[in-house]
Order: structure tokens, then sequence, then C-alpha cells
């Protein structure tokens, strides 16, 4: 009887720790389950409270729509840039620009007077016809002076006019080069030299290294270290290059090396490769000359003594072409059915 009383208590008290167990999570359910539905509706709450403003009392701080506020900014900035705002303040500025204090207000005065400012220049009348035969008729003036060489009275025109025959339909480039990479078996741009159809050379200029360079070849190129820490950067030197040969021909002797150091391309129809051409190569018996080899057999000169130049090396090209132009361009002519004439003059 003991031992049953014993198993009836042992029971009951586990199913109290089950029934516990179980209201509790009924508890914790119910407890999240309101929590949820807390947060929506503070949510929406508090979304409603941001759209209608007026809804709120008047003593509580209004909190402001980030978005709402931004929509305004933007608004207000595209009607600024549509107004005249900005054109009205740019004239305050030139009106500005004409005023003059200080002690030197007269002096300052007279010399802006006497100058022809740029607001001027809208007030001139570009249907004037007597200024414009005038213009022309001073275009056609300089362009008879160009054409046939004249010389001018004035030091200025002569400058302008010397100016103007630098660059020829012909231009000849030769470039000298240093040693980089390994054991300086790699190429790269120390000096860039062009010549035009008469033989002034128009452009020279050493370059800066872009990387080290392992050996200078001074005994072949003449470059020395301190003539490429004064040179110019490789960027403007291309850039420069580039802009004289547009629309030009190039002469030049193994010009795929030249362009190929100064990662430059130019048409195939215009360019004149000594070492390339037929009836140079019959000299070598059909192997690649060299420019020494065909300065000498051909113009009679002996260059690239010792250390090269190339502007020496340049002049040199040129001759060769023109000893040989006129076949030259007739034979392409021919062969490719070129119907614009090269030659100059």
């Amino acid at each position: 009887m003991g031992n049953g009383i014993l198993v009836f208590r042992e029971l009951c008290y586990f199913l109290l720790i089950v029934v516990n167990f179980v209201l509790n999570i009924i508890y914790s359910v119910f407890h999240y389950f309101l929590y949820t539905i807390q947060v929506i509706l503070q949510q929406i709450i508090d979304v409603n409270m941001t759209d209608k403003p007026k809804n709120r009392k008047g003593n509580m701080p209004v909190q402001p729509n980030q978005t709402f506020s931004n929509r305004i900014i933007d608004e207000n900035w595209k009607k600024l840039l549509s107004s005249n705002l900005m054109e009205v303040k740019a004239e305050k500025v030139e009106e500005k620009k004409n005023h003059f204090t200080g002690i030197f207000r007269r002096a300052r005065k007279k010399h802006a007077d006497g100058s022809t400012d740029v607001t001027d220049l809208k007030n001139l009348n570009i249907n004037n016809i007597s200024s414009n035969n005038n213009i022309e008729k001073i275009n056609s003036v300089s362009e008879c002076n160009y054409a046939h060489k004249q010389q001018s009275s004035s030091k200025t025109q002569n400058n302008a006019s010397k100016n103007k025959t630098k660059l020829t339909k012909f231009i000849a480039m030769d470039c000298e080069m240093v040693g980089v990479g390994y054991e300086g078996g790699d190429h790269m741009l120390a000096r860039v030299s062009l010549v035009n159809k008469f033989g002034d050379c128009i452009y020279d200029k050493f370059v800066k290294p872009q990387e080290e360079v392992v050996d200078y070849r001074t005994n072949i190129s003449g470059i020395r270290r301190e003539d490429l820490l004064k040179g110019e950067e490789f960027r403007t030197v291309q850039k420069e290059v580039a802009e004289i040969l547009r629309g030009r021909i190039l002469v030049g002797h193994s010009l795929k090396n030249d362009l190929g150091v100064l990662f430059l391309s130019h048409s195939k129809k215009n360019i004149r490769d000594t070492s390339r051409y037929k009836p140079f190569r019959q000299i070598t018996k059909g192997s690649t000359p060299s420019l020494k080899r065909l300065a000498k057999e051909i113009l009679g000169i002996e260059i690239q003594h010792g250390e090269h130049s190339s502007v020496e090396d340049a002049k040199a090209v040129m001759q060769l072409y023109c000893t040989v132009a006129k076949n030259w361009e007739q034979a392409l002519s021919e062969n490719k059915g070129y119907s614009k004439k090269f030659i100059e003059s």
C-alpha cells in the first residue's frame, strides 16, 4: 500500500513538470507573437506619422522626412538651372571687369581702352562686305608670297613665311635608341629627329627614359645619361611626332624599327622606306643595305663615323629619296594605280 502511494506521488510530480514545461512553451510563443504584432503596428504608425505631418501635435518636435526634403532640393536646383540667374551673375562679373580703382586707375583705363576687349567682338558686324573683301585680299597676298617664296619687308612677315616653309609634304625621320631589359637587348627611344624635303631639321628632341637603361650604346647612338635626363617626356614626344606626320609622306631607313619604339603606326601607302626600295637593294644583291653604304654608293658622302647623329641620318635619307623620287613615285603610280602625284615642284 505504501509503495502504491509513492508511485502515485512521483507520477503527480512528473505530470506537474510536463504541464509546467508546456505552459512555458505556450507563454513564449504567445509573447513572441505579441511582440511581432507590436513591432508591425509601430512601423505602420511611424510611416503614417511621417507621411502626414499635419496629424502631429504642435508641441511635439517634427522629424523631417529625408526623402521628401531631398525631392524638394532637387526641384529647386532644377529651377535654378533653368532660370537665368547664372547668366545674370556672369554679366555682373563682366561688368565689374572694366571697373578700375586705385592709384593707377587712369593708366589702367587708358591701357584697357587701347586694347580690344572680348565683349567688343560681339558687336562686330560680320555681314560687312567691305571688311570681308579686305580679309580676302590679305589672304590672297600672303598665299602668293608663300607660293613664290618672296621676301617681305617686315621681319614679322619673314618669320611667318619661314615657319610655313618648314613643314613639307615629305618628312624624313630617324631615331636613336638605347638598350633596356635583359643585358640591354631591348630597344627604347632616346632621340628622334625630323627633316623636311629641303634638308632643314624641323624637330629634334631627346626622350626621358621610361625604364632603367642598361646600355646607352654611346659609341653608336651618341646618347649619354645627361642627354636623357634633360629630355622630353615620351608621351609628349609621341604626340608631337604623330601630329607632324599626320597626312604626310614619311621617308626613312628601316622605319619599322623607328615606328616601333615610338609606338606609332603610319599608312603603308604614305611610307617610303629606302631599305626596301628594290633598286637600292640591287646594290647589296637583294639583301637589306645599310644607310651608310647607300650614302656612299649613291650620294658619294661618308656618314656614321663613330657616334651616329639622327639629324645627319635623316638628311641622308631625304637626299637618297630625292635622287629617285620621280622614278619611285612613277613606279607606285603604275603598279598600284595611284592617280595622285606626290612629287612637289
